[in-house]
């Protein structure tokens, strides 16, 4: 009774944590089913990691009919389908855009079509979804072979790759990343490239929490190499597509001036 007592204060403290806990776990779960995130969040990683542009458009138009869907996840679907399938299925791209504007009451496919502007398959240079590279195409094919282990988290965002080949000394602009010895002996002169110790990341525009969580896992791979982690801001959905409403906005009253 004696050590009960004594313990009960610690075991209290112990209670109430727990009950937050179960109760914060209870919410957001409700919350997941209430907007069927769980189907949500795996289409998106199929539309960003996977071929297959009929079984997107399935998935996507069978969400868009879900009325539980959200609509911010209802725009956030069809823009990731328009970056991806734009060239590909036009004609299922305009069907999308239509399912949109009458399901949605907040987004319209503008914001879509503004998005495609600004970081279309035309605008970009970079291997976005790994399916121009061939290097990016074996390697997407090996994960299909080997599967994952969580569906809900085979994205690897491009930072991650860009870490692995400072990591490896295999980034094309290694000088950019290297620390240049020049060591003198006699009258000769040795120059040495030394990877550095640590590397510091800021993007400008902001970064996501998927690449904080890559750079936490890169750094405890202990690669030699301590990657350091900025952005202008800390993105999440809503925080994009507020920015991008914002840039939208710009872009039609420089047109209008002009």
């Amino acid at each position: 009774m004696a050590k009960f007592v004594d313990k009960y204060p610690e075991y209290k403290k112990m209670h109430v944590n727990v009950s937050k806990h179960v109760t914060l776990v209870t919410e957001m779960s409700k919350i997941v089913e209430e907007r069927k995130l769980m189907l949500v969040s795996e289409t998106e990683q199929e539309l960003a990691c996977n071929g297959g542009q009929v079984a997107a458009f399935e998935a996507v138009t069978n969400l868009l009919n879900n009325e539980s869907v959200s609509d911010i996840d209802r725009l956030r679907l069809v823009m990731l389908y328009a970056l991806r399938y734009k060239k590909e299925s036009p004609v299922q791209l305009m069907q999308l855009f239509n399912k949109l504007a009458s399901r949605s009451a907040k987004y319209k496919p503008g914001l879509v079509q503004f998005v495609l502007k600004q970081a279309g398959v035309d605008k970009r240079t970079g291997d976005l979804f790994g399916n121009r590279d061939l290097l990016n195409i074996a390697r997407n094919m090996a994960r299909g072979v080997k599967g994952v282990e969580n569906v809900y988290t085979q994205h690897q965002p491009l930072l991650f790759q860009t870490m692995e080949s400072i990591s490896k000394g295999q980034l094309r602009d290694v000088e950019s990343i290297s620390i240049i010895l020049c060591i003198l002996s006699g009258s000769s002169a040795k120059i040495i490239l030394v990877m550095p110790q640590e590397v510091v990341i800021f993007i400008v525009g902001g970064t996501t929490y998927e690449e904080s969580r890559s750079v936490a896992l890169q750094n405890a791979s202990n690669s030699g190499i301590r990657f350091i982690l900025g952005g202008s801001v800390v993105l999440n959905s809503k925080r994009f597509l507020k920015d991008l409403e914002e840039a939208q906005m710009i872009a039609r009253s420089s047109t209008a001036v002009i």
